[in-house]
């Protein structure tokens, strides 16, 4: 079960975005960011790998991400079943957890576990590392929001139009009748259900990490 997600080039001029992120950046780190070890205690049902990875990615691209209230971590060695995308609300101290859908080039067999990420354009795959999110936009999909890799190993995530959306193919119900979610080409989707709070939470600025 797959379905496309948007085609095209890239949407968002990363010297732009990155630019007005910039002039926010110390007001709202003032605001947003906690030390690591909050993280840590926040995410402690998290892969601890995974979390140390997302707090690297933190400091390694500090003049990128200046939106630090909330983060994302998906966890791409659980099956497509579990719930592995975690929304961290690190000024509330919450997670919440959401299914999310992996790409085809990722799992040829349909097995609902990832075997490899990709960076390569017509891959189809999921690329793992730190993604910048980017505006929120109406597209075949409907509600969505562009992501721009901060990586090697996904800086080519806007050249291969890589984004949040929601698709039909994700949710409770697809698990229960066939035991896996549906793939996208490389997308992060997520239920219908989801795509409004996720969304809403993970605005402009902030951190998505995939591992």
């Amino acid at each position: 079960m797959t379905e496309r997600c948007p085609a095209g080039q890239s949407w968002v001029a990363r010297r732009t975005l990155l630019a007005a992120g910039l002039g926010l950046a110390l007001s709202t780190r003032a605001a947003g960011a906690v030390p690591q070890a909050g993280l840590a205690a926040i995410a402690r049902d998290i892969r601890p790998d995974l979390v140390a990875a997302a707090s690297a990615a933190l400091a390694r691209h500090e003049s990128a991400i200046w939106s630090r209230d909330a983060i994302a971590i998906v966890d791409f060695a659980l099956p497509s079943a579990t719930p592995r995308l975690y929304l961290i609300d690190l000024l509330g101290g919450t997670v919440t957890t959401m299914l999310v859908a992996h790409g085809k080039g990722s799992d040829p067999d349909h097995s609902g576990m990832l075997a490899a990420f990709s960076n390569v354009e017509g891959s189809a795959a999921t690329s793992r590392g730190a993604y910048l999110t980017g505006e929120a936009y109406d597209g075949i999909h409907g509600a969505s929001r562009r992501l721009i890799g901060l990586d090697p190993s996904n800086d080519h995530a806007e050249a291969r139009a890589i984004v949040i959306h929601s698709a039909w193919y994700v949710g409770p119900e697809i698990v229960a009748r066939q035991g896996v979610l549906g793939r996208s080409d490389g997308c992060f989707a997520v239920s219908t259900a989801d795509i409004g709070p996720l969304l809403a939470r993970l605005g402009r600025g902030r951190l998505l990490y995939a591992g």
